[in-house]
């Protein structure tokens, strides 16, 4: 990532208004360590997150949050010819979301990737959260979760595909390759027209 990036990025200041919304990605038990699909360091960003719900909710914007809902059976699974490692499944403890994720009691949860045929990244794969985001009167959203090169990503692509003014929050997402310390996946978000920003450019 560039220097350059950086230090702009440092000075950015975005004032929340009507029409924002904040929605985190798949922050499950699974994807923190100690969970079967652990992304490195995931747990660090729950506190920050948690500082983000509290100012949405304290501005009455409104919160989303997205979570893989799979089958025992699901198709990304090593043993159904997938990637990855069982992981997510429904209704169990590695699929919840962590304790010390501190939800409001109107936040709008999305489940993704129920089907056992079919794989989702994006939360906007096959779900409503569009037509949440739609009733809600949302304009641009505001992403952060995990894992930053995979749902994350996927998630930011979606939303520009649905012409969502697409912010980032870069303090609050981790990426599974912990060797990129998720800049790559940063730079790629930016390349497709969405902006990083970290908690203090909503803060003051």
């Amino acid at each position: 990532m560039s220097t350059n990036f950086m230090n702009n990025d440092r000075f950015m200041k975005v004032k929340l208004v009507a029409g924002d919304a904040l929605i985190l990605v798949d922050v499950q038990n699974d994807f923190l360590p100690g969970g079967s699909l652990p992304v490195p360091d995931g747990n660090e960003i729950v506190p920050v997150l948690n500082r983000y719900i509290v100012l949405f909710h304290a501005h009455g914007l409104p919160i989303f949050a997205t979570r893989d809902w799979h089958p025992s059976d699901h198709c990304s699974f090593l043993q159904q010819g997938g990637s990855w490692p069982p992981h997510c499944v429904a209704s169990t403890p590695g699929a919840a979301f962590p304790s010390s994720l501190e939800f409001p009691p109107d936040i709008h949860i999305v489940s993704k990737a129920a089907a056992p045929e079919k794989d989702a990244y994006s939360g906007f794969t096959d779900t409503k959260l569009n037509a949440l985001l739609r009733s809600s009167g949302a304009r641009r959203v505001f992403i952060g979760g995990i894992s930053a090169e995979y749902c994350v990503l996927n998630t930011v692509k979606d939303a520009m595909h649905y012409h969502y003014a697409v912010f980032v929050l870069k303090d609050a997402i981790r990426a599974m390759d912990i060797s990129s310390n998720h800049g790559r996946a940063l730079e790629d978000m930016r390349s497709l027209g969405a902006t990083p920003i970290c908690f203090e450019a909503l803060a003051a």
